[in-house]
């Protein structure tokens, strides 16, 4: 056929020797026709260089091939690399993505669902924390969550208790005398209260001398910077002389914690070690690299995603088998040793897998 010559349902039933309606179904409904004659039909399109017209399919089957995502900033660097590595999955997966950030406004988040409905999406990603699993199990599309309250809806966690248990470890292993953790204000039963638990709960079996600071912390800069100036002056006050093993809830809250002390001393003092969570990009390009418990940020994104696209494509099916229970994958972490803790000589990611 000719180069520039659309290939149409007509050409392509003359080429095969089947029926329009058969060709059709393959594009609406492939599941209706034998592996065979999928093969033969795909071979043909190939052989035709058949180029879909995605808005006709669309409308024929109302299937978008949309993935909505919400995240709740891109202000912390956790946040900006997993959102990097869902779009990623592309190449793999051939879903498109459309992404609004809440910003932790409940009402705002909503809207932008009902906006991503009239899209017709056909999955959502969920990485904010506002609305309950519930609401998002009622929507009756699939949805995957990454690292917030899960108990109606599939999800995606890292194993936070195992990196509070890590950081906790670490600090007591370099000789910190006093262990001390700073977090926002969170729910129990959200996975990242599990760094809270993994970190008391070492200290309390070891008989670790402790304090856990448990603040609202803000979601951008100008909140978190005098905040923790606040608990940091605190410390100071509470433990002079003594050596502080301090692990922060993320990487953004622990290079802050390091520029406090760098302003204040010229250096980081031997009497602080530091440790954050995440090991995004600003945990390695620090002015001293931080030690962090590394999330496996790929492995996350390409879980949610690949948990979503199964549930997708099942209720393409002529017969649905659909779980009548969430899937829940727990990603474990890894400790990443840098300078924080290593001392301003080292230069070598040390990796202990929990």
């Amino acid at each position: 056929m000719g180069k520039n010559k659309n290939v149409t349902f007509n050409d392509i039933a003359e080429y095969t020797h089947f029926s329009k309606t058969t060709i059709s179904r393959y594009f609406n409904n492939p599941d209706s026709l034998t592996l065979e004659n999928q093969q033969i039909i795909a071979d043909a399109l190939e052989k035709l260089g058949y180029k879909e017209n995605k808005v006709a399919r669309i409308l024929a089957n109302g299937k978008t091939e949309f993935i909505g995502v919400i995240v709740p900033d891109l202000y912390h660097h956790y946040y900006s690399e997993i959102l990097d590595q869902i779009l990623a999955t592309y190449e793999t997966y051939g879903y498109k993505f459309l992404v609004f950030i809440g910003n932790e406004h409940e009402e705002t988040e909503r809207r932008y669902i009902e906006e991503l409905m009239a899209y017709k999406i056909e999955g959502l990603i969920i990485l904010s924390h506002t609305i309950p699993s519930k609401e998002l199990a009622d929507l009756n599309i699939p949805v995957v969550t990454i690292e917030r309250e899960d108990e109606f809806v599939s999800s995606v966690n890292t194993d936070n208790y195992a990196g509070g248990h890590d950081a906790a470890i670490l600090l007591a292993d370099h000789g910190c005398d006093v262990l001390l953790h700073i977090n926002s204000n969170s729910c129990k039963g959200t996975p990242s209260y599990g760094r809270v638990q993994g970190f008391t709960d070492v200290c309390r079996d070891k008989g670790l001398y402790h304090e856990v600071f448990l603040r609202n912390l803000g979601v951008d800069y100008t909140a978190t910077y005098p905040a923790l100036v606040s608990i940091m002056d605190e410390i100071e006050n509470k433990y002079p002389g003594h050596r502080k093993g301090i692990f922060a809830s993320n990487d953004n809250v622990a290079n802050i914690i390091l520029n406090i002390l760098v302003r204040k001393y010229g250096t980081l003092p031997d009497s602080y070690q530091i440790i954050g969570f995440d090991n995004s990009p600003i945990s390695r390009e620090a002015v001293f690299p931080i030690t962090t418990i590394a999330q496996k940020i790929d492995v996350l994104a390409n879980e949610a995603v690949s948990i979503l696209v199964a549930e997708m494509n099942e209720r393409k099916k002529r017969r649905p088998v659909l779980s009548q229970q969430p899937v829940h994958k727990t990603i474990p972490p890894v400790l990443i040793c840098r300078e924080t803790t290593e001392g301003h000589n080292c230069f070598i990611e040390n990796k202990r897998s929990h």
